[in-house]
Parts: C-alpha cells; structure tokens; sequence
C-alpha cells in the first residue's frame, strides 16, 4: 500500500506511543538494548548512533477483528493487523508504539486471514471507513469492545520490563509514563502539513496530523514518537523542577533532584534528529507555540543556575576550626 492519500493508500493512520523512563539503575549498554528489544527472532533490531544512542525493534504484528471507536456511535468493523514496536533512547527512555492504517473502503464480507495477512499494520474496514467518525472516537477514547491500541503498545512495554536479568528495577528518579493518541490524515491540495495537540488528564497527549500526501504510515509513526519522547521528556523535568525551592539551603535535597536531571535526561533533547525531513512542518508549528525548545531551555538554565548556586555556596562555606 503507498502513502496516505494517494489513490491505492490509506486514508487514515492511528496510533498510539506509550513512554516511560528504563526501569533500571543506569543506563542501559547498546548490546543489553539490543537484547530487550529483539522481540522477534527472524529480524534484527536497528541501532543508530548519531546523534545519540537509539535502538528499535522489529515490528510486531498483532491480529485483530474488532468494532472501531466512532464518535457518532455508528458500529464499524474491521480486520487485519496492527503494527507494534518498541525503542530505547540513550538506554534510558523506553517507548512503545501501535499503530495501524485503514483504506476507505474494504469488502462488505469478512474475508478469510490469509486476505488480511499479506497486508500487514492494516486494518480493513468492512464496508466504507467513516474517517471523520472514527478520527474523533479514537482521539477521544475508546468503549468496552472496540478497538485499544494503548493496551497493545502497553502490553509491549511490560513484556520489556519483565526481563528482570538485564534489569534492576531502582530507576535513579521518580517519572510518570505518559501516552500520546494520534491520528494522521493527508493535507488537502495547497495545504501545508499541520499539528494540533491537546494536553489532557493523566499523562495523555491527543495529537491531529494533516502531513503531506504521499507520507509513510511509518514515517508518521516516528513523527509521532519523537513528539512523545521530547513531550515526556519537558514533562519530567517540569515535574520534578515544581516546588523546588530555589535558592534553598538545603543543598543536598537540592542536589538530589537536579543530578538525576543532568545524569539522565538533560542530554536527551534533539528534537526532529530522526524525523523524515519532509515532516519537519509540525514540530516547527509547536516550536512556535507553546514553544517546546524555549521551555525546555528555560527549565535546562534553571537546574544549571541551581547547580551553580550550590557550587558557589560549597566553596563559601567556612571551614571548621582545627
């Protein structure tokens, strides 16, 4: 299938990423990242190493026959397969992703598996698709009985973090997992490629893509993790930064707080460095507003002035009388 709104192509492309930080002590080596993304034993995982460290695994297909979430309620069918994968960034943030992309029409009879199999991370509709009905049900949430992507991508991260050989379980701070809902639908002619995101309750992150015709479902997902990851990644930071008292004279809970972020997370943040170069449109659009780099430049500057203060106050500190 080609990309989405070409004539042979989706019309439509949902997912969701799950994100969290590595439950283990330190960062993980590139050959433990290795080992606990090697989900399948056919294919190899992808590592990369510049700009940083970043390991993905083979997809995972998972079969599903299943009523889709709509917002008018309208029951819709369909069958195939949804796309699941996983990835570790600097052996540190760990994220989970499932997707599937959906054609306009499909048979009006369920067809036998091996129909949907050789189209893999496609779900057929039976019937028409209603695009609109199903682009707001899924971003809104789903109902008992349809279709839950969340607990695809968040079955795959637990079945990485039960591999208790490799980890030790004492992550080094605390953080709270985030998902980012998203769907992707072609731009209409003349039209450049747009993002509209909402930050809702519990760690959701509901994300509407129009991204050119022509544009890879897959393309789409890493578009979609590399907001995830950077999302999560201002998240914690802010998180932890509330409430700290600044200027405190407590350095050591200070320190406390601030090593963890300069250890672990303050490297991290290269937005767009693996984002297929035609999708650059969106992320501009939230640099632009709310301003993710500048908050997050903000919050960076933050955790260095603390750590300064704390330097300068330790050197000032009047040794004791001998």
């Amino acid at each position: 299938m080609d990309g989405l709104g070409t004539a042979s192509g989706p019309v439509l492309v949902c997912g969701e990423v799950r994100t969290c930080l590595l439950p283990t002590r330190d960062a993980v080596d590139e050959g433990a990242a290795v080992e606990l993304l090697r989900l399948r034993a056919d294919e190899r995982v992808r590592v990369s190493r510049h700009p940083n460290r970043h390991a993905v695994s083979p997809d995972v297909l998972t079969g599903v026959d299943c009523r889709l979430p709509t917002a008018t309620g309208a029951r819709s069918r369909a069958v195939g397969t949804v796309t699941a994968r996983a990835a570790l960034t600097e052996g540190r943030v760990l994220q989970a992703t499932a997707y599937f992309s959906a054609p306009a029409a499909g048979p009006d009879r369920r067809r036998p598996w091996g129909y949907y199999l050789v189209r893999p991370g496609i779900l057929v509709p039976v019937g028409r698709l209603p695009v609109q009905a199903l682009t707001e049900g899924f971003l809104t949430g789903h109902q008992p009985g349809e279709l839950d992507l969340g607990s695809i991508a968040g079955g795959l991260l637990a079945r990485i973090c039960r591999q208790h050989r490799i980890l030790d379980h004492a992550a080094p701070l605390t953080t709270a997992d985030t998902s980012l809902r998203w769907t992707a639908a072609a731009a209409a002619d003349g039209e450049d490629a747009s993002v509209r995101l909402t930050k809702a309750e519990d760690g959701l992150r509901i994300v509407e893509l129009r991204l050119p015709p022509g544009t890879a479902p897959t393309a789409a997902a890493g578009l979609c993790e590399d907001l995830a990851l950077h999302d999560w990644l201002l998240t914690t930071v802010a998180d932890r930064l509330d409430g700290l008292r600044v200027g405190s004279e407590d350095g050591r809970a200070v320190l406390k707080v601030l090593r963890p972020l300069v250890d672990h997370l303050l490297h991290l943040w290269m937005p767009r460095a693996r984002v297929d170069g035609a999708l650059h449109t969106p992320w501009r659009e939230l640099e632009r507003t709310p301003g993710y780099s500048r908050q997050w430049n903000a919050l960076a500057q933050r955790v260095r002035d603390q750590l300064s203060l704390h330097a300068i106050r330790s050197g000032n500190e009047v040794p004791a009388s001998r």
